[in-house]
């Protein structure tokens, strides 16, 4: 799994979101490394661990043929806090890693496959993630 070297703060704000000023990603809009390319349609945080899913399913369909590019880092600490422990006595302990995703972000990208293949392949490392996703090419 993916993870930070090392953190400034071991935990930050949850970055309450105001409606009026969401919107879409502005950098890593476009497929830049690959030929094919899985863009988020959605907003939302993806795990360390559910990124570490979609890798895997995409370096299974690529074999020894194809590349891949993992676009995003988590390095956003999140909380979580034990089961059955009522409200309040603090914030809970960290429990990994996430990368906050906008509409328009380039997640992954493949290349040295069909264009079959590597549409399948996104479109399985897609299902992994928390996010809408679309398969976009160069």
């Amino acid at each position: 799994m993916l993870l930070p070297k090392k953190v400034k703060y071991r935990k930050w704000h949850t970055m309450r979101r105001n409606p009026k000023k969401e919107g879409v990603e502005s950098r890593g809009i476009t497929v830049a490394f690959g030929s094919f390319g899985l863009k988020a349609i959605q907003r939302g945080r993806i795990r360390s661990n559910q990124l570490e899913a979609a890798r895997k399913v995409l370096s299974r369909e690529a074999g020894k043929g194809g590349k891949i590019w993992i676009r995003i880092f988590p390095d956003m600490p999140y909380t979580a806090k034990p089961p059955e422990v009522g409200m309040g006595k603090g914030k809970g302990d960290p429990q990994g890693y996430c990368f906050e995703a906008k509409p328009g972000r380039v997640l992954f990208e493949i290349d040295g496959l069909s264009s079959g293949a590597a549409r399948e392949a996104l479109r399985k490392a897609g299902t992994k993630l928390p996010v809408k996703t679309k398969v976009v090419t160069r």
